[in-house]
């Protein structure tokens, strides 16, 4: 089952940084919404549809096989960047969105939540396996090395940092936390800020589903 969540108000300063941090640290990246005053968005989400970036994906899953998002055609998509030892932000958004899938009721099926690791040194693939299952066992975890999670990182404009800690293993990570919504196409279409409520998200992806009809 998914793990309780602290609330904000217990969490040490550092954690509490870290959640203000992820929270909007890609929207200037991302770019201003492109509908202006006299065309609001049809999404609560930011709409990135046709993006030049976030466009591949190709890292293994616990299996060792290479995955990429292509293979997920027909599938509503949501790629999120995390670490297995992350306090809060990373529970939290895989917490909501196992809500959103429960939200859409039978279409729920067709969401699938693909976790990338940004800590290769510590996110084997077993413990990677096992936490991405806690929240459901038909999502993905991907890993790779150093240098493939930082191109993964890259082509998604994802920022991430590692923080020491006391040890040399007790070190937490800074990273962004918006999720990136693709379409049955397999097509690059919502930004997903971190905390948006798990009604919004489920709106936004049954509106995806309703165009894809």
């Amino acid at each position: 089952m998914p793990r309780s969540l602290p609330s904000s108000a217990s969490l040490p300063t550092a954690a509490r940084r870290r959640r203000r941090l992820c929270g909007g640290a890609l929207l200037a990246l991302a770019g201003c919404d492109r509908f202006g005053p006299s065309q609001a968005s049809p999404f609560k989400s930011l709409d990135i549809s046709g993006a030049s970036y976030a466009r591949e994906l190709n890292l293994r899953d616990p299996e060792g096989r290479r995955r990429s998002l292509t293979e997920l055609k027909g599938k509503l998509v949501v790629v999120f960047f995390g670490y297995t030892q992350c306090p809060d932000v990373c529970p939290t958004t895989l917490t909501n969105l196992v809500e959103t899938q429960r939200l859409l009721g039978a279409d729920g099926e067709r969401l699938v939540g693909v976790f990338v690791s940004v800590d290769p040194e510590r996110d084997r693939p077993e413990l990677l396996k096992d936490y991405v299952g806690s929240f459901s066992p038909n999502w993905l975890g991907l890993w790779g090395t150093p240098d493939e999670v930082a191109a993964a990182a890259k082509e998604f404009k994802v920022f991430y940092r590692k923080v020491p800690g006391k040890t040399e293993t007790s070190y937490t990570v800074d990273h962004t936390a918006a999720s990136y919504v693709y379409d049955t196409q397999g097509r690059i279409r919502l930004y997903v800020r971190h905390a948006t409520p798990p009604a919004d998200l489920a709106a936004d992806l049954k509106r995806l589903l309703d165009e894809a009809r």
